[in-house]
């Protein structure tokens, strides 16, 4: 593979990842802790995520349980997921923090594809301007000859389709996972 086909790769999977990352704070009726990722919590004046300030447990399908270290952070960690835009109410029994995940409703879970949809033609367009970046500096790149240059762009284009695909089978599965009742 040339430098080029690297280049493209390695920024390719920068927007699987950052795919994986979006899809992960989808809110399906499944409860996942990846949805507490983005929530910081004002402790000793820092903003800190949940994940550092307590243990997140999935005990049934539907169910998340927040338990802090700190037993003093259980408010604040409280009224962080209240002001997120989780749309969950927490329900603190003085030890841990329990967040029940209600079932979407038929309606809800379309918003839902069509937001998981989103994700994936972001990341789908996201690839595309790395195969244009890795094609770019192809051209540019004098030591090369039209030939190569040529070459170079069939291959970028191989791992684009390929990276591509992996977005589609992503997004089915996802897709799959959110319209489940």
């Amino acid at each position: 593979m040339s430098e080029y086909g690297d280049f493209a790769k390695k920024h390719m999977d920068k927007c699987i990842e950052g795919l994986r990352h979006n899809f992960a704070k989808v809110r399906t009726g499944r409860a996942n802790a990846h949805v507490l990722d983005d929530i910081k919590v004002d402790y000793y004046g820092q903003p800190t995520p949940i994940t550092q300030l307590a243990g997140v447990k999935v005990p049934e399908a539907s169910m998340l349980v927040v338990e802090p270290w700190d037993k003093t952070a259980l408010k604040a960690i409280e009224k962080a997921i209240e002001s997120s835009d989780l749309g969950i109410t927490p329900s603190n029994d003085g030890v841990s923090i329990r967040l029940p995940f209600p079932k979407p409703t038929e309606e809800r879970r379309r918003e839902l594809a069509k937001e998981c949809s989103k994700y994936g033609e972001e990341a789908k367009v996201a690839i595309r301007n790395a195969r244009r970046d890795a094609n770019n500096k192809a051209e540019r790149d004098e030591d090369l000859s039209e030939d190569d240059v040529a070459r170079v762009k069939k291959e970028v284009q191989k791992i684009t389709d390929d990276y591509v695909k992996k977005v589609d089978a992503l997004l089915k599965e996802k897709t799959a996972e959110v319209m489940e009742i």
